[in-house]
């Protein structure tokens, strides 16, 4: 999904033109009712103003997924309006310019009920600094939401961020004191996160790879994964 063809064939005029409305039409759809075609579509608007014939491939497969399961519905369930749900990922290095990709998604219950997939706007060393530069990425939402809550009455007693990455949530919760030689290079805005972290706005949990919902706004997953991810993103069988 994310490779770009270094010698491409660009579409016509009119073709192109027809790319960029159907792409429009896809991140509309893909913010408010099918988040699962997502982490295409964030792709897909990269790509507008000098399409070629790959990126015409990928817009064509998303419209026939779309078509072939368009009684796919999100719906939406609470558990608790205290306990908000945020699953935040990073996949390393996977833009042609070897920028990383930030995932994110939010749920009180079952369905996602915000999600985003971007391409992180700096260049990071390792998987660990692309992770935290994730987290920091999304915070402000995540921040936002605990606010609105709060602001119609409902205690949010925690905002948990679920991560993967043990290396990335030692140095949220403790910032410098959990930065060796590898990661000293990093700027003091990304522990902003630690800074919440010990004001108690956030909580920081583990959660192994193969339940990481975030994973899904990250990469393009296959089979069985994808299924999963999916379902639980909808709420649907």
């Amino acid at each position: 999904l994310l490779t770009v063809n270094e010698n491409p064939v660009l579409l016509d005029e009119e073709t192109s033109q027809m790319f960029h409305t159907n792409t429009a039409k896809l991140l509309f759809l893909s913010k408010r009712a099918r988040p699962e075609i997502q982490t295409a579509v964030a792709f897909l608007t990269t790509r507008v103003r000098a399409p070629d014939q790959d990126d015409y491939k990928k817009l064509t497969r998303v419209m026939k997924y779309l078509r072939g399961s368009i009684d796919k519905t999100l719906t939406l369930e609470a558990d608790s309006m205290h306990i908000v749900k945020w699953w935040v990922d990073g996949s390393f290095a996977v833009h042609h310019d070897m920028k990383s990709h930030t995932g994110a998604t939010m749920s009180l219950g079952k369905g996602s009920i915000y999600s985003t997939s971007v391409r992180q706007r700096l260049n990071t060393k390792s998987s660990t600094e692309a992770e935290l530069v994730g987290v920091d990425d999304v915070m402000p939402q995540v921040l936002w939401t605990r606010y609105f809550l709060e602001a119609q009455g409902y205690g949010v007693r925690d905002s948990k961020i679920y991560q993967d990455n043990q290396s990335a949530m030692l140095m949220e919760k403790n910032g410098k004191a959990s930065s060796g030689k590898r990661t000293r290079h990093i700027n003091i805005r990304y522990f902003f996160v630690a800074d919440r972290v010990q004001s108690g706005e956030v909580s920081i949990e583990y959660c192994p790879t193969g339940e990481m919902l975030g994973d899904f706004f990250t990469k393009p997953l296959q089979g069985s994964q994808f299924r999963k991810f999916r379902n639980a993103i909808l709420n649907c069988d």
